[in-house]
């Protein structure tokens, strides 16, 4: 759609241009004058030094008729030579600069052309601490018996380990040959082929955006859980992580009936070490999760649904700017909590969406006015940093506005034409609202205000219009709570025998931040909260035992830091042992023992948390 028609379509007052917010200011690339479309990929896996090498080929769509400069974003890449390649394969060699890096952005490829090339080979090699993937020795994998290679591409991170055009607003196709040793199986966000001796070979044949290219290698086993789905992991783990994850084909088509047909083959899930610095990725044919959501009783399994729901929402329809990365996230929490409640029941359902609100209601204190836009002002927010509790659970919340409003039949049929329209194309906040005008606000006048889409999109906080479910489950904890900590309710005769993960989560994230020391030894003597294997009880239950003065807590919190690496879970740990000296130095002498078995990611949030206590030690309180 033109800019021009966009505009007078949406009518919505700016602090800024909508041409400025569709530009990507975390890429070098210049996608309106050329685009890569298709990646041919020749890899080889160096284990010992830590490296990816080999070649990618860019087929290209030069759409500047005077554009002789193709712009590629790099980090830490060795670039050994680049070439244009004829139709015959013959090779050119090609002038190219390799700029000075930028701490975020990493360094601009910039390649001259004299002519304008069908196809540019590049050679290259990866750096052992490169910001998009983890190398894992044997001895840190379950089952020691191979080392693993894992990526994150997102958010910028693909051009850790190939140079292109890493921006969501260009899409392609991608081939792969990947060379590794005897043993190890590679597994990549691709269709996998016959293997051919040492080559194991994939093919996506969908445009996808940088971001969701990814990788993993190791020894790894597979079990069926539907003739699409399969699970992956250790073969220690893999039999546990099948029977956990054995609903992934009724959620599969739920959403289907939902929101139309899962368009990528197979839905295929490995679950990594964990070190994983997140909770999934939506890598497409292969979901990676943390192994922290196996808790036994499927009860954090709507991580999964959120994985799967990406196919439709991100993978399909993808946000254009990580400035509009919400129009990924906040779509897919809404599909994620309707298939729980079809597969798992509407009590489930609101449960997990209450907490999850309650934890989005917390986490705002904390972000300034523009963080809490779900479409916030372009160039102040990272590109890693947008990735918060306000595009996930803030545009979910919008959407359930908006089912409420027009009715869920209504709903539903918008929202799977709104896929089928946009199908593996990348778009901006503008472009799906002007789609929300024309095709739902419009032809349904008097159920909702203009005004109030712009309230929700462009305003921080949350409207007025932002109302809950009610959960009677969670009105009966309340005043066990307020009982207990009253003092007219031991703790031994809290009603939580029969409370699941959710209902404790909501018990726990209501209790004060810092409750009394005598408080927290009888919770955990009678729930034996500490020891607990659920890591979101952890995370919420350790740094309130900490802040409460509760050493005997050190131990298991110090397990649970080394134990889990998703960011999550770990950095609330270490930022309450950061706000006070004994904390802090018994934090870092645990993460110096430990630190290579973090993901890069990890390290790097864990090292700004402590950076931060001895530089703004009240900052950290």
């Amino acid at each position: 759609m033109r800019l021009s028609a966009l505009l007078a379509l949406a009518a919505i007052a700016l602090p800024y241009s909508v041409a400025d917010a569709a530009q990507d200011p975390y890429s070098y690339a210049e996608p309106e004058r050329v685009r890569v479309r298709h990646v041919e990929l020749d890899l080889a896996l160096d284990f010992p030094a830590r490296a990816i090498a080999g070649t990618v080929t860019l087929e290209l769509d030069w759409r500047d008729a005077q554009a002789l400069t193709l712009n590629l974003d790099t980090r830490e890449l060795a670039i050994e030579r680049v070439e244009a390649l004829d139709d015959a394969g013959h090779a050119q060699a090609l002038r190219y600069t390799l700029a000075a890096p930028d701490a975020e952005l990493g360094s601009r490829l910039g390649i001259a052309t004299p002519t304008q090339p069908a196809r540019v080979r590049i050679a290259y090699r990866t750096a052992p601490a490169a910001s998009g993937l983890q190398w894992l020795d044997q001895a840190q994998t379950a089952d020691r018996q191979a080392p693993f290679l894992f990526s994150q591409s997102q958010s910028i991170h693909a051009r850790s380990w190939i140079p292109l055009q890493d921006t969501p607003a260009v899409r392609f196709s991608y081939a792969a040959r990947v060379r590794a040793a005897q043993g190890i199986t590679v597994l990549m966000s691709a269709l996998r082929r016959p293997a051919q001796g040492d080559v194991q070979s994939f093919s996506q044949p969908h445009p996808i955006p940088s971001y969701l290219m990814a990788i993993a290698a190791g020894a790894l086993a597979e079990q069926a859980t539907s003739p699409r789905t399969a699970v992956w992991a250790e073969s220690s783990q893999v039999q546990a992580a099948a029977r956990e994850f054995s609903d992934i084909e009724p959620m599969m088509q739920t959403t289907e009936h939902l929101y139309g047909p899962y368009r990528w083959g197979r839905y295929d899930m490995l679950v990594l070490p964990p070190s994983f610095p997140f909770g999934g990725m939506e890598n497409p044919q292969m979901t990676f999760l943390t192994p922290t959501v196996i808790a036994g009783d499927k009860s954090l399994v709507s991580v999964v649904a959120h994985e799967l729901a990406h196919s439709w929402s991100g993978n399909l329809v993808t946000s254009a700017t990580w400035r509009d990365i919400w129009l990924n996230e906040g779509f897919t929490t809404y599909v994620e909590n309707r298939i729980v409640e079809a597969v798992y029941g509407k009590t489930q359902a609101d449960e997990e969406f209450v907490v999850a609100a309650g934890e989005l209601q917390h986490k705002m204190r904390s972000l300034s006015e523009n963080q809490q836009r779900l479409a916030p002002a372009p160039r102040e927010v990272g590109a890693d940093d947008a990735l918060t509790d306000v595009a996930y659970v803030k545009g979910a919340w919008f959407l359930r506005f908006l089912e409420a409003r027009f009715g869920r039949a209504v709903f539903d049929t918008y929202l799977r034409d709104y896929f089928d329209h946009f199908a593996f194309q990348s778009i901006t906040t503008e472009q799906m609202l002007a789609y929300l005008r024309a095709n739902l606000v419009d032809k349904h006048p008097g159920k909702v205000g203009w005004d109030q889409v712009e309230q929700w999109v462009y305003a921080p906080g949350l409207p007025e219009s932002a109302t809950l479910p009610a959960v009677p489950a969670f009105t009966a904890i309340d005043t066990a709570r307020a009982a207990f900590l009253e003092g007219t309710l031991g703790a031994a005769a809290l009603p939580a025998k029969d409370w699941n993960t959710h209902e404790w989560l909501y018990f726990l994230d209501h209790l004060p931040e810092a409750p009394m020391l005598a408080q927290v030894q009888a919770l955990d003597a009678a729930w034996q909260l500490s020891r607990s294997g659920n890591a979101e009880i952890g995370m919420r239950w350790l740094p309130r035992a900490i802040r409460a003065g509760d050493s005997a807590a050190w131990p298991a919190a110090r397990t649970y830091m080394l134990r889990i690496g998703r960011m999550k879970l770990t950095l609330p740990v270490y930022r309450i042992f950061a706000s006070t000296p004994a904390g802090l130095a018994y934090a870092e002498a645990a993460y110096r023992a430990h630190k290579a078995e973090y993901h890069p990611l990890t390290r790097q949030a864990i090292e700004k948390v402590l950076r931060k206590a001895h530089a703004q030690p009240e900052a950290i309180r």
